[in-house]
């Protein structure tokens, strides 16, 4: 089994925002692998299904951003699930906009998500994809920043970190996550 969380917010008006390419991913998942994300379970919405041989499920918190954690911890209980079967899919500040960087262990490196989901597993050890977002100009607020769409123009390259994301969790459930992260951290 292996699950697969992106991180966003609940709601119409931050569908399309920064903060919501966790979501977007597992989204764009659901619809590669025929599964509905719309069971109301853990404080998050969740789908199961099959994807290459492998049980999976799928989880959108809807706990907002800062509480994803909670989440996270009621799914890792009610299922007895190991982190090393949990793949966390979220936005990057530090990535440029269309790259994605895996890693397995970490900080929070400012992120509220993350740092829900370190609280209440007690670990930094669990496997990430991180989707770039870019860093805005200075003097911006990074709060609102994230809350912002993507523009027109980021369109093209946001439609193709996604599908590189979602090729790389694909890849991820057949394969060790170091494996993974040498074939997709370019």
């Amino acid at each position: 089994m292996k699950w697969i969380v992106g991180l966003g917010n609940p709601g119409g008006s931050y569908q399309s925002t920064r903060h919501n390419v966790g979501f977007m991913a597992v989204d764009a998942l659901a619809a590669r692998w025929g599964i509905s994300v719309n069971q109301s379970k853990f404080k998050a919405l969740v789908g199961e299904g099959h994807a290459g041989g492998t049980k999976v499920y799928l989880m959108k918190p809807m706990t907002y951003m800062n509480l994803s954690g909670e989440s996270v911890r009621a799914f890792m209980d009610f299922y007895k699930a190991p982190l090393e079967d949990m793949i966390v899919v979220y936005d990057d500040l530090d990535t440029e906009l269309g790259k994605i960087r895996l890693r397995y262990q970490g900080g929070a490196g400012g992120h509220n998500g993350i740092k829900s989901i370190v609280q209440h597993t007690g670990t930094q050890s669990f496997n990430r994809v991180r989707m770039g977002i870019s860093r805005p100009e200075p003097g911006c607020n990074i709060a609102d920043y994230v809350l912002t769409n993507f523009a027109r123009d980021e369109q093209e390259k946001l439609k193709a970190m996604i599908e590189t994301a979602c090729d790389a969790v694909e890849y991820a459930l057949n394969h060790p996550y170091d494996e993974t992260m040498a074939r997709y951290s370019r």
